[in-house]
């Protein structure tokens, strides 16, 4: 089937777009300090809690990547099976959750710093950065795909007015606006997928023209993936989320300890449902338009049905490719304000310096995403490639912290720098033997984490001795 752009679509699309800004400006008048700017002032309840985490997670990298991406190209399973190293994670983060809450940071580098010195405030900043720029980039080429749907517009122009969108929002109130905006997006995209599901099927042909069509070994366990190429899609999503500044700023935002208790567990039912539902309707996109680019799969679907019901989806989905891109936005902001800007360029910064710092850097980083677009072939590359800068360069040093305090500060270092300039190496070398990165540059990490402590242990102790 060839696609009929529907421009009614727009119209919901523009109409909650329109909705997420005044919302947005709304809660924006409540911003007076850094607190309220970065972290809501520490009042998100169990419902906005649930929402922003899981409208932050479930992002382009899940509507246009990940088991988006997965079962069109690859099969069934291993999408539907991609909830689970995001489970994993989440039920690690609600074990830490206190630590988390009362650690008292704005930023993963303060954590690491307190246990490893400056030098890994420094060098955690810019490994988040390059990780959170390359995040944001493929929610700007979400919203592109999804005026394309919608109007017929280039790819490529969608993505601008996607970039455009994003970066106003995240200036206007952080996350003080971006998290009640999350949480009206996600109970929306909820509905949204569990009322468009039959109806794709449906127009698929039913359950059993669609498996007929596509081709067989997409209903294989592991689909046409290798083992390790299963392994390669899965091990940067846990990895990422285990050290998520994003996840552990939004923790430390909520009222209580009890409230981020309830607000994960809401989050791992939200992810149960959308996950799931997202792979079924990708995967029968599959038998419906067969020769589109693979981020397309869930968003192409709104045009086969009923326009109300296509609306709704298009416009939640649409709402969380713009609430994700502004959250890593933000918080890529706040690294440079705090671990860079405060500590070495203007040392005796008050709050409102720090305040109008994060606001404009805001638009150069987004500069710099918008920029990236054009390196990466699919949504779905340039997606594990910054889930695994991030997984190898900080999550093995990060959890060592919370979990290990034998690690030592030279062991902390050494994992960091090691595990960024493998992951940086392999990419460069066009990921050899079509092997992901993740695959050769965590375990590496983990293994410089483990064998420097033990050696820097030992060394300590000969000399006290």
């Amino acid at each position: 089937m060839e696609m009929e752009f529907n421009p009614n679509l727009l119209w919901y699309v523009i109409g909650y777009g329109v909705f997420m800004i005044v919302l947005g400006i709304m809660y924006s008048k409540k911003v007076s300090t850094s607190d309220d700017f970065i972290l809501a002032g520490k009042s998100l309840g169990p419902v906005v809690l649930m929402g922003t985490l899981l409208a932050t997670w479930v992002g382009s990298g899940t509507v246009t990547g990940g088991p988006n991406s997965l079962a069109y190209s690859y099969g069934l399973w291993p999408a539907v099976g991609y909830v689970l190293p995001s489970l994993i994670g989440i039920f690690v983060l609600f074990l830490m959750s206190s630590k988390i809450r009362n650690y008292g940071k704005y930023t993963i580098s303060e954590i690491l710093e307190v246990k490893y010195g400056k030098f890994a405030s420094m060098a955690a900043a810019i490994i988040i950065i390059l990780a959170y720029v390359g995040i944001v980039s493929y929610q700007f080429k979400g919203v592109g795909f999804i005026l394309h749907v919608s109007t017929g517009v280039s790819v490529e122009t969608g993505t601008l007015i996607g970039a455009v969108i994003i970066i106003f929002l995240a200036t206007i109130g952080g996350l003080m606006s971006v998290a009640p905006t999350d949480a009206f997006s996600a109970f929306l995209v909820l509905i949204g997928l569990i009322v468009a599901v039959p109806i794709v099927i449906s127009v698929g042909g039913g359950w059993d023209e669609i498996i007929a069509t596509v081709p067989s070994e997409n209903l294989d366990l592991l689909g046409s993936l290798t083992p390790l190429q299963f392994l390669g899609f899965y091990i940067p999503v846990l990895f990422l989320l285990l050290g998520d500044q994003n996840m552990y700023q939004r923790i430390a935002a909520s009222k209580s300890d009890s409230t981020t208790k309830v607000g994960t567990a809401g989050w791992i039912i939200g992810m149960l449902i959308s996950t799931p539902l997202v792979a079924v309707i990708a995967f029968s996109a599959r038998a419906i338009f067969p020769e589109i680019d693979p981020g397309m799969a869930l968003i192409a679907t709104t045009l086969v049905i009923p326009t109300f019901v296509g609306g709704l989806l298009i416009s939640a989905v649409t709402a969380f490719i713009v609430t994700t891109g502004n959250s890593y936005l933000l918080s890529a902001s706040t690294n440079i304000t705090y671990d860079i800007y405060g500590k070495y360029i203007n040392k005796n910064a008050n709050d409102k310096q720090k305040l109008i710092f994060t606001k404009v850097l805001i638009p150069v980083l987004g500069i710099i995403a918008y920029v990236l677009t054009t390196f990466f072939p699919s949504v779905l590359s340039i997606q594990m490639y910054s889930y695994t800068v991030y997984g190898a360069g900080i999550t093995p040093a990060l959890l060592a912290v919370l979990i290990w305090p034998s690690v030592t500060k030279q062991a902390g270092i050494a994992s960091m720098l090691v595990g960024i300039a493998t992951t940086l190496g392999w990419e460069l070398a066009g990921n050899p033997f079509s092997i992901n990165s993740a695959i050769i540059s965590i375990p590496i990490a983990i293994i410089v984490l483990i064998i420097v402590t033990l050696a820097t242990k030992q060394k300590q102790y000969n000399v006290s001795i």
